[in-house]
């Protein structure tokens, strides 16, 4: 198994936006994680290996060799700041924009803003780079009924078209972050299969920039 290459990857739009690029390396995954039941998927490659996690938890299971490789989404490797992980390629998919939104014209109802969000390290380190103090009220999904219902202010979420926010009452307002996903590395296997993962960062690196000159 020590051979085995491990790639970790979550369901949805970053799971369909990473296959032509898998692709492109020779990789094609034998079962669909929407209908499988199986957490490690077999590719056509007897030696690569899927294994379907979390978005939140892929720089974990990277980090702490549960895989090699990984793909992750910006947004969620700025919540693991100090995550020994090498990060040699951005992807270019899945883009969207990390923002703080809110009800239009609407103050905080008291001194200090109540920010909800699930992305709290991004969240804290915004502000403080600001110089405000805010009270952060971590959530794990539906940001936007924390203003609806007076629980927040203000709330800090990736947007992609907006329309959510709009549906709610809710506008953007300020820029955090441009986020997309990156591929991520653990360590301990660039240095134990270099020359299998140089390969593999090489064509992914190579069917980035073909994709991105279409």
């Amino acid at each position: 198994m020590s051979d085995t290459l491990t790639l970790a990857l979550s369901k949805g739009r970053i799971f369909k936006e990473t296959l032509p690029l898998l692709a492109a390396a020779g990789i094609v995954p034998v079962d669909d994680p929407e209908t499988s039941r199986k957490l490690i998927l077999d590719t056509n490659l007897p030696d690569v290996k899927l294994i379907i996690v979390r978005a939140s938890d892929v720089p974990t299971y990277v980090e702490y060799g549960g895989a090699d490789i990984g793909v992750a989404g910006k947004d969620v490797l700025m919540e693991h700041p100090h995550a020994e992980l090498y990060e040699p390629v951005d992807l270019k998919i899945a883009r969207c924009k990390l923002m703080t939104a809110g009800k239009p014209d609407v103050e905080p109802s008291s001194g200090r803003l109540r920010v909800a969000t699930k992305f709290v390290e991004s969240t804290r380190r915004f502000y403080a780079e600001k110089g405000e103090q805010v009270e952060i009220i971590k959530l794990y999904g539906s940001m936007e009924l924390a203003p609806l219902v007076g629980l927040a202010d203000r709330i800090v979420d990736v947007v992609d078209t907006g329309n959510t926010l709009r549906a709610n009452g809710l506008i953007p307002m300020e820029h955090i972050a441009d986020i997309s996903s990156r591929l991520v590395v653990n360590k301990a296997s660039m240095k134990m299969k270099h020359k299998r993962m140089q390969s593999f960062i090489e064509h992914i690196r190579d069917a980035v920039r073909e994709q991105n000159n279409d």
